[in-house]
């Protein structure tokens, strides 16, 4: 059977890979749901087609997430309940396949008291990896002063905290008929980390490590542009402060292993903060592949920074994982 044990390989971590368990897939029916920011088709998913692909292309363990909308297509306790049902979804999926996944734990982040009463069964329950959070939640961005307890809670707990975008408020007027994760995507990603760092949530909550998608959306391009405004206009802090802020995050190659991406990145954080990620199944397994054979061959990174990259970072980050590796040889 698939997924027994990790395929004999160079031991690859993926720390950007989404589940829709079963109880996803109904809410979304459930709310008349049939298509994804602004377009974008429902993928299939599986726990056993995931260790399909992972036996396939070679790597030994995910890291589960919920993509966008994550819950935010439900309000109120229907929010509140889904973000449990998927948390439990996603923690089965990892007590079934010892070594295989791990879990960042969704939050019904619009209601901030249900989402410290979250936070708390995701660690002290389901023994969850980390949190997801989605870039904005109905048009209120992360660093807003209205989220400061969710983050203080999880500085408190030196949590990983995993960004992933979601469409803005004013998705409608910006989308040009395309789906968000065309253009918008990026773009919102770095609002969200623009707006942690200037709003002094990074500086007030040094234990949280922020994993930024994408090869950090459109920071590795827009940074020194964006830090100058320091100079110009009133951001809370100089730019000096800022570029060492935004030098803080991890960032994963999801949709960004190529050519173009990669030596810009590596100008924005060290190798030891780049992380592995495929994005599947939102992405489809040959693009993966594609992903991953650019980043096994290319001369971008030295065998050693190759390592770090698709599996010594993350076992850094996740001590879990390395613990659990060490425990199965």
């Amino acid at each position: 059977m698939a997924g027994d044990k990790p395929p004999a390989n160079e031991g690859w971590i993926d720390v950007h890979a989404h589940y829709l368990p079963p109880v996803y897939y109904d809410a979304l029916r459930d709310a008349g749901v049939t298509e994804l920011d602004g377009g974008m088709p429902i993928p299939r998913w599986s726990l056993e087609n995931s260790l399909e692909m992972m036996d396939r292309c070679r790597t030994a363990t995910q890291i589960l997430s919920l993509s966008s909308p994550s819950v935010q297509f439900v309000r109120g306790a229907a929010a509140i309940r889904l973000a449990r049902a998927v948390n439990e979804a996603g923690a089965a999926c990892v007590k079934a396949h010892p070594g295989r996944f791990g879990l960042f734990a969704t939050l019904p982040l619009e209601d901030v008291g249900a989402s410290l009463a979250e936070i708390a069964f995701a660690f002290d329950n389901l023994g969850a990896d980390g949190i997801v959070l989605m870039t904005n939640v109905h048009g209120i961005y992360l660093g807003s002063e209205a989220l400061n307890p969710v983050f203080d809670d999880l500085n408190r707990r030196r949590a990983i905290v995993f960004l992933h975008p979601t469409s803005p408020a004013c998705f409608e007027a910006l989308s040009l008929g395309r789906p968000a994760p065309v253009i918008e995507f990026p773009f919102d990603t770095t609002r969200a980390a623009v707006n942690l760092v200037f709003s002094g949530t990074t500086r007030r909550c040094p234990d949280i490590k922020f994993i930024i998608p994408h090869a950090g959306g459109t920071l590795p391009f827009l940074v020194h542009r964006i830090i100058r405004a320091s100079r110009i206009v009133s951001t809370g802090m100089n730019a000096t402060e800022a570029m060492l802020e935004m030098q803080r995050f991890y960032c994963d190659t999801a949709g960004a292993a190529n050519a173009h991406a990669i030596p810009a990145l590596r100008q924005l954080v060290p190798v030891t903060q780049i992380l592995f990620g495929g994005d599947f199944p939102f992405t489809p397994e040959p693009i993966v592949g594609d992903y991953l054979a650019f980043l096994r061959s290319t001369d971008m990174f030295t065998d050693a920074e190759r390592a770090a990259v698709g599996k010594d970072n993350a076992l850094k980050l996740f001590p879990r994982l390395a613990q659990d590796r060490k425990a199965r040889r």
